[in-house]
């Protein structure tokens, strides 16, 4: 895994160490090795930080330029099938000078041009620059595995793996984008295109954009979507032996690699089977990871990972993590460049720590909810839909308004009474909300009000939805555009990279994407009662008989407890000195007033913490 920065500049640029100093940023992502390449011209300059993982010698450095000189790439990210495509380019003449996947891309783009992003199976951000055709070329893999932040202005471009490498220039500006922060207190994290920081953009996951160095013409495009339409019956021993086969060997293009891998295991579903899968294609035995927290019942993962690995005869390794101190939260807060409210970054960070210390690689189960119907919301939504039929229009309207009124922020079932009461789509809309627009507009200062008004996230799910789907496809084909890619996909790569580890995911290959959106019907994915059917029929075939599979896991936190004490504290203390142009004092004392109470607010104060101290250690001006 690497870090990618660029510069393209209006006249030629004299002070090439601003540049090395962007870079360096991020030497985080990649402590191997390091490069810089400039344009004749000085006007174009790419940089690059190496984690070695595919030919650890010095023909995989970067940036890379091809060998008619007027191709150059920066690359971060794996190209899975990166052997398949050698094959093909050899076939057609191409020669190569290294076993690097880095070689195949650049190779791909200058056989096939931007229809290349077609045949790539991995996960990737890149910049080619084309000299031939005085434009930059830069794109993002389907998921969004891999970040891509970039900035324009006055003929000036600029783009970069992490934030923090763009401001790392003396000259970027550092305001607050109100519609961002907006989205942020809706969500707990920043989606789509947008930026926390006014002016920057993120490119979105699968899609593309080229940049002319003359005009400075910026166009973006998506080069894939997930499939519209889903199957309505289908056999189900058929799927289940498909899904088998695809996993299995989507695991054994993800072990591919001159490093350790190991395996994270959170003892769930997903990460089981990956370990399944694992055992299945590889000849050597393999490592497992885990972190348990003893004495907090339900987020103690460890007896589950211990068991699945005795099952499949692993190497396991367990981390038995105390309470993390609230000095790791300054640490996370400056890594993850805007902020985003999911506290397992944590534990996230914890073991990915660990397994760095024996590996460079790791394979995680992320992406198994999304594709197959696993989060609470899934079950919830068919629930509603069935309780709705009994509930007049003009009940619920009326209901929607006492709740919003009369019942408080944080109190037990409110999203979801509001999600009955609503219609389609705006019942998928409220699941998971953590401020919505009232308590929004109760919290922000007048200075940060955002100009497109305070409904607007709620609006832009809305938009989002499929319109002619059930309500299940709407909700995972929702949650994979924007919880996926914006929440989870960053909270892994920004903790797992601060290690300076390389996880990947094997569940989101795009061909069991495909699958899981095309081929499996509703009713093997989720229903009322059950969720992520298919995968659990998987499960039951290849995991130890005695493991409970009803258990919805993954790597979280005792958040509730640990606010109890000194995080609590440490919150309140943080809020307390926050702007109160930013966050009105009332407000959050209300918060604390009410969480003493009983409340369930510890992910909005941590969301808030977050954010705060995201903005101190980076001097984000408010206004």
């Amino acid at each position: 895994m690497c870090g990618i920065v660029g510069i393209v500049a209006a006249w030629p640029i004299s002070d090439r160490d601003a540049l090395d100093t962007m870079r360096d940023t991020m030497r985080h992502r990649g402590p191997d090795d390091a490069g810089s390449w400039w344009s004749s011209d000085g006007r174009i300059g790419l940089a690059h930080r190496r984690l070695s993982i595919i030919d650890l010698s010095p023909g995989g450095h970067q940036p890379m330029t091809a060998d008619n000189q007027t191709q150059t790439i920066v690359f971060n990210g794996e190209i899975y099938n990166h052997h398949e495509l050698r094959r093909q380019l050899e076939a057609g003449g191409h020669k190569f000078k290294s076993t690097s996947d880095t070689e195949v891309l650049l190779a791909a783009y200058r056989r096939w041009g931007t229809n290349c992003l077609e045949k790539l199976n991995g996960m990737f951000a890149f910049c080619i620059y084309d000299a031939e055709k005085q434009l930059l070329f830069l794109a993002r893999d389907r998921t969004g595995e891999k970040p891509l932040f970039y900035w324009q202005e006055n003929g000036d471009f600029r783009f970069a793996s992490e934030l923090k490498a763009l401001m790392a220039a003396d000259d970027f500006p550092r305001k607050i984008d109100h519609q961002a922060l907006n989205h942020y207190l809706a969500f707990g994290y920043v989606p789509g295109d947008m930026c926390m920081l006014r002016g920057v953009k993120k490119l979105p996951q699968a899609h593309a954009m080229t940049y002319d160095i003359s005009s400075g013409r910026v166009k973006v495009w998506p080069y894939w979507q997930l499939p519209q339409t889903a199957a309505e019956t289908a056999d189900e021993n058929e799927l289940t032996d498909r899904l088998h086969e695809l996993l299995a060997e989507s695991v054994r293009l993800r072990m591919i690699a001159d490093v350790p891998v190991g395996i994270l295991l959170s003892g769930g579903i997903d990460s089981s089977l990956v370990t399944a899968m694992a055992a299945e294609v590889s000849s050597a035995p393999v490592k497992t990871y885990t972190i348990a927290f003893p004495g907090h019942g339900s987020h103690d993962e460890g007896p589950y990972a211990k068991m699945v690995a005795g099952h499949f005869s692993t190497e396991h390794t367990e981390l038995v993590a105390e309470p993390a101190t609230v000095d790791m939260l300054p640490e996370l807060a400056r890594q993850y460049d805007e902020p985003i409210a999911d506290s397992s970054m944590v534990p996230t960070y914890m073991v990915s720590r660990l397994i760095r210390q024996e590996a460079t690689v790791a394979l995680g189960g992320d992406g198994g909810d999304e594709l197959f119907g696993g989060y609470p919301g899934h079950s919830w939504i068919l629930q509603m839909a069935r309780a709705r039929r009994f509930l007049p229009r003009p009940l619920r309207r009326a209901g929607l308004a006492a709740i919003r009124r009369f019942m408080p922020l944080g109190k037990k079932g409110r999203n979801y009474l509001l999600g009955l009461m609503a219609d389609l789509p705006e019942s998928i809309t409220q699941i998971n909300l953590y401020f919505d627009a009232l308590n929004r507009s109760r919290l922000l200062g007048q200075s940060v009000r955002p100009d497109g008004g305070l409904l607007e996230p709620e609006a832009m799910k809305n938009r989002l939805q499929l319109p002619y789907a059930t309500p299940l496809q709407k909700i995972t084909a929702l949650d994979f555009q924007t919880f996926l890619v914006d929440d989870i996909m960053a909270k892994v790569d920004r903790a797992s990279m601060l290690t300076s580890l390389e996880v990947r995911a094997p569940f989101l290959d795009h061909q069991i994407i495909e699958f899981a959106y095309s081929a499996v019907p509703d009713n093997l994915r989720a229903t009322v009662s059950e969720k992520k059917i298919l995968t659990r029929r998987l499960a039951a075939k290849l995991l130890p008989s005695q493991l409970d599979l009803e258990r919805k896991q993954g790597f979280s936190l005792p958040l509730q407890s640990w606010f109890q004490s000194h995080w609590g504290r440490y919150c309140e203390n943080i809020l307390r000195d926050a702007p109160a142009e930013l966050f009105r004092r009332e407000a959050i004392e209300r918060l604390f007033a009410q969480q003493k109470r009983g409340y369930l607010h510890t992910q909005r104060i941590f969301a808030l913490t977050i954010f705060e101290l995201w903005r101190r250690e980076y001097n984000i001006q408010v206004g």
